[in-house]
């Protein structure tokens, strides 16, 4: 408990998983709120004395279980395991927090939604204006802005991030400019530094000057950024070489959008129960890389004529080339969430399934990248040429681990034959040791006229024969006595401990070697990290163009024209969620809208309650974007 109250001194606002033996155990107040939420017993130690604490616990292998419960239930949860093993101290056990995870930082499947991001975000306000910063630890998505309240407000609305780190100081200016809605954490003042944000930027990437990012002279932006790298370091999360750049969002580039327009046109959530969003209507996507991004899209349009133009090119070519657009759907449908699972490699927690799930996703791609290089589309061409084929890292996995790798090392059988002749041969002395024990059983019984004589184990004393009461005058001198039953006695012989130290010591030797060669391929695949991300993002990209195109043949959308002029001119327009919620056999009334500054600047619409006018409004705002 010493060392416990010590741990805990150090993490007073998260609750602490305590490892002891094979449970997480957690004590006093940590232990009420855990009973509650996890539905767990709340018991007692040293009930009715001075020392009587509280006391809640669950095995450490359902840790995926409990874990995101709690965090999802808005907690901090401080991991504590044990840092030696048992066997090798006299002592007790050396304990210490292996990780921390809050709402904003977690990597846990469960916690995690794979359709969106999971963003950690932090602002620093500046003396003229504010930086925001969001950083998603589980795909490496690092992005930063700077602008005024209303700008900063838009952001973290659109990015809804799960946590805000902000400066202690400015708690209440917080509270006050953006409301108590979010998760925050408030942290010291000194780490809001322009200097010690720098260096700590410069650090994580490896470079000498943020230029080449574009992020130099957003000296706000830069403090936030550098506030959340800072959090990592302290929660634990010291694995992050798939963090590896950060990236601008640049404010005049999209289309501007304040909180009340997001909002009221219901583009990614309402605040009506089971209301359907544009997003739902238009997400055709088929990889959570490629959901996550459309979410990004949709927050910031784009203004940009030519590259939009760009994206409509793309969307057309899947619309009038068949072969192409089946391809590149079904080959996107057999890729997983690439974007984590590299992630995941970088942060050491991914399990040998996950691995081959990931070659799975690379092997996938190859198709894709021989069907947009060959086509007309320079976009695509481009993306075709970008696309890695990681054919070494593919070849690695293939040869290292069985295809139906189990989800966990310790379970073996994860490791393929052929990569280890020592691995082969220790497997060998253990699958043969059926066969072993069968002859010796047959030897023994010829030998001695023991017909009921048999062979067992139990973690007491080993491998042992078992010889029942009727035959016990039959016993070889030679054969140890080693427990007497109602109506059996139990032998050891020399042979059988001989072979019991034999295979026993292979199997624990099979498990060093098959974790010694897992730990191999994730050193192998560190170097990987940022080609898998960059095709993680091509292929979200290219998921998105072909929802699209997806989504144009289903409804019936048509592309527009789009220039730099001021004139709106939309014929038979509909309102894409209006028309989806329309029952079966009716059709929506489409209707012309023309704006343009010569004839038609202004529309004024009259009518009675229900009648469409704020439906109209809506549908040409949502057309256009």
């Amino acid at each position: 408990m010493k060392q416990y109250n010590g741990i805990k001194a150090k993490y007073p606002d998260a609750m602490l998983l305590f490892r002891v033996g094979d449970f997480y155990e957690t004590f006093g107040a940590d232990a009420v709120k855990a009973a509650n939420i996890l539905n767990i017993t709340l018991t007692k130690r040293g009930a009715g004395s001075d020392s009587e604490t509280a006391l809640a616990g669950f095995p450490h292998h359902s840790l995926n279980t409990y874990l995101p419960k709690l965090v999802k239930s808005g907690l901090r949860v401080a991991i504590c395991d044990q840092l030696e093993d048992p066997k090798m101290t006299k002592s007790i056990v050396k304990r210490g927090v292996t990780e921390l995870i809050t709402p904003g930082v977690a990597l846990n499947d469960e916690v995690l939604q794979s359709k969106n991001n999971n963003f950690l975000a932090a602002v620093h306000f500046g003396k003229k204006c504010l930086g925001i910063s969001f950083l998603d630890i589980s795909t490496g998505e690092f992005l930063t802005a700077e602008g005024d309240i209303e700008y900063i407000d838009k952001l973290l609305q659109n990015f809804s991030p799960s946590e805000v780190l902000v400066e202690k100081k400015n708690k209440t200016l917080f509270n006050e400019t953006f409301g108590e809605k979010f998760y925050t954490f408030y942290l010291e003042d000194w780490v809001f530094q322009i200097s010690f944000a720098t260096d700590s930027l410069l650090s994580q990437f490896k470079v000498n000057s943020l230029k080449g990012y574009g992020v130099e002279k957003l000296t706000e932006g830069i403090i936030s950024s550098g506030a959340i790298l800072h959090y990592l370091s302290e929660t634990q999360h010291n694995q992050l070489t798939h963090i590896s750049g950060i990236q601008r969002i640049y404010e005049n580039e999209y289309v501007w959008m304040d909180r009340f327009t997001v909002r009221n046109l219901e583009l990614n959530h309402s605040t009506n129960e089971n209301a359907i969003t544009l997003l739902n209507v238009i997400d055709q996507t088929n990889s959570p890389m490629g959901s996550r991004l459309l979410k990004r899209w949709l927050a910031l349009p784009l203004k940009e004529v030519n590259q939009i133009n760009k994206r409509h090119e793309v969307v057309h070519y899947f619309m009038n080339h068949d072969r192409f657009y089946q391809t590149t759907e079904y080959q996107i449908k057999q890729i997983s969430d690439m974007e984590r699972l590299i992630s995941k490699v970088a942060t050491g927690k991914i399990n040998p399934r996950e691995i081959v799930y990931l070659k799975q996703s690379l092997d996938a791609i190859i198709p894709i990248k021989k069907a947009a290089e060959n086509s007309k589309n320079i976009t695509l061409k481009a993306i075709g040429e970008q696309l890695q084929d990681c054919a070494l890292l593919r070849e690695k996995i293939d040869t290292v681990l069985v295809n139906d790798a189990p989800v966990s090392i310790n379970k073996g059988n994860a490791i393929a034959t052929g990569v280890s002749s020592e691995l082969d041969d220790l497997r060998s002395i253990s699958n043969t040791g059926k066969d072993y024990l069968e002859n010796l059983v047959k030897r023994e019984t010829e030998r001695t006229g023991i017909s009921s004589l048999k062979i067992a184990f139990n973690n007491v004393f080993g491998y042992y024969i078992e010889v029942r009461n009727t035959h016990k005058d039959k016993v070889p001198e030679e054969w140890i006595r080693k427990q007497t039953l109602v109506s059996a006695e139990r032998y050891i012989t020399e042979e059988l401990k001989a072979y019991e130290t034999k295979i026993l010591g292979a199997e624990e030797k099979i498990s060093i070697l098959e974790q010694q060669i897992f730990n191999q391929l994730i050193q192998f695949l560190i170097d990987y990290i940022q080609p898998v991300q960059l095709n993680a993002s091509l292929i979200a990209q290219l998921d998105c163009l072909c929802g699209f195109a997806t989504l144009a043949m289903q409804n019936s959308y048509v592309r527009p024209t789009i220039d730099e002029s001021t004139d709106i001119e939309i014929k038979n327009g509909r309102h894409p969620v209006i028309e989806k919620q329309l029952a079966f056999g009716e059709e929506y009334i489409a209707n012309d809208v023309v704006l343009n500054r010569n004839q038609q600047q202004i529309i004024m619409i009259t009518g009675p309650n229900m009648s469409g006018k704020s439906a109209i409004l809506r549908q040409t705002a949502l057309i256009v974007l």
